[in-house]
């Protein structure tokens, strides 16, 4: 399937103990440079050490310089709108369901949106059992001297993950780590996390792992025990950073 600026052709999945799967190449490699060259400076960023050694910006974390630089720089203002439209959760919606992944959700024109909400309220339905799907992303950075991500499995609102990889290999030493771990947990009566409490490295088992290579996307589905982490790198004084891009599908 080729649509908007991703290419999910390639995408492969596994399917246990949760949903996951990896699209490499995932764009036109002269689109990823520019991905790679834009990416914003350290100085953009905000700590989010809650979730473990790692840095963000988002439409939560540091939103003023988010809002200025998906406004005005053309790559990223071209792919934050492809994010935010209904082709962007139609795109990701199909690859899943060719890949026997049906979750369910159907998205409407807002037109179609209208008449369904009229009809349930002719019929006295106040409110639907599903809510409507959205879109955002984040820039991240994790230091590759001691940079991680905390085991966990996503908050409870959040449908589908993708992380997209963007490396400057020129810079990056495979030994450094970075891959993203499928965790699970050594006791099994852990392995039911609904509401993403955070897991300890000590108490995972590692299944797999997706090494952190350029021009991908990891993506899966968010489940009870889609636990998953990365551990921490051992690039040891070096000052490069693990970039990548984090689009979540979440329902409102």
């Amino acid at each position: 399937m080729n649509a908007g600026m991703f290419n999910f052709d390639q995408l492969k999945f596994r399917y246990e103990p949760f949903p996951i799967g990896l699209a490499r190449p995932l764009m036109d490699e002269g689109l990823y440079r520019e991905f790679v060259q834009a990416f914003p400076a350290k100085e953009m960023f905000a700590d989010l050490s809650v979730v473990g050694y790692k840095y963000s910006l988002s439409e939560k974390s540091n939103p003023r310089i988010y809002r200025q630089l998906v406004h005005t720089r053309p790559v990223w203002k071209e792919l934050h709108h492809w994010i935010k439209s209904d082709d962007f959760l139609k795109t990701v919606l199909q690859a899943l369901e060719e890949r026997h992944l049906e979750l369910g959700y159907k998205v409407l024109s807002p037109g179609r949106r209208l008449v369904r909400r009229i009809g349930k309220l002719a019929k006295g339905h106040l409110r639907s059992t599903r809510g409507r799907l959205g879109a955002r992303f984040e820039y991240s950075m994790l230091p590759v001297d001691g940079g991680h991500v905390l085991p966990h499995t996503d908050a409870p609102g959040k449908i589908v993950t993708i992380i997209v990889s963007i490396l400057d290999d020129k810079e990056w030493d495979p030994a450094f780590g970075g891959g993203t771990d499928i965790n699970r947990p050594i006791d099994p009566q852990y392995s039911f996390n609904r509401l993403n409490r955070q897991g300890r490295f000590e108490d995972m088992e590692i299944i797999d792992t997706f090494d952190f290579q350029p021009n991908q996307a990891v993506m899966f589905v968010r489940t009870f025990n889609s636990w998953h982490s990365v551990r921490p790198m051992q690039g040891t004084g070096s000052p490069a950073m693990r970039r990548s891009l984090t689009i979540n599908i979440e329902e409102h």
